[in-house]
């Protein structure tokens, strides 16, 4: 099992408070590896570098969820265009290797 350390996503502060809303605080477990390389940039603040990327993906997630509401298609016709595509993007690789 690999192991894993954990990364307090704290400040110094009791009360972290960020554009003037207190937040709560997350703790994370991220491999030994990853945590040493971390350590090579202790200039970084990964709070807000994790803050940015938890944002940024419920934004795309928010995205999807919206496109999806509005899309008429089907479970099945979105897996019958993505097979589609899917061949289509296979034979233009094969011509391109010809």
């Amino acid at each position: 099992m690999q192991t894993f350390i954990y990364l307090y996503i704290t400040y110094i502060f009791i009360h972290i408070i960020y554009k003037g809303v207190k937040m709560p605080n997350l703790s994370m477990s991220v491999p030994k590896e990853l945590k040493s390389k971390m350590d090579n940039f202790p200039e970084i603040n990964w709070s807000e570098v994790a803050r940015q990327s938890f944002n940024k993906k419920l934004e795309d997630l928010e995205f999807l969820k919206k496109f999806k509401e509005k899309s008429k298609l089907t479970e099945e016709d979105a897996l019958r265009l993505g097979r589609e595509v899917s061949k289509s993007l296979s034979n233009r690789l094969r011509k391109l290797r010809q």
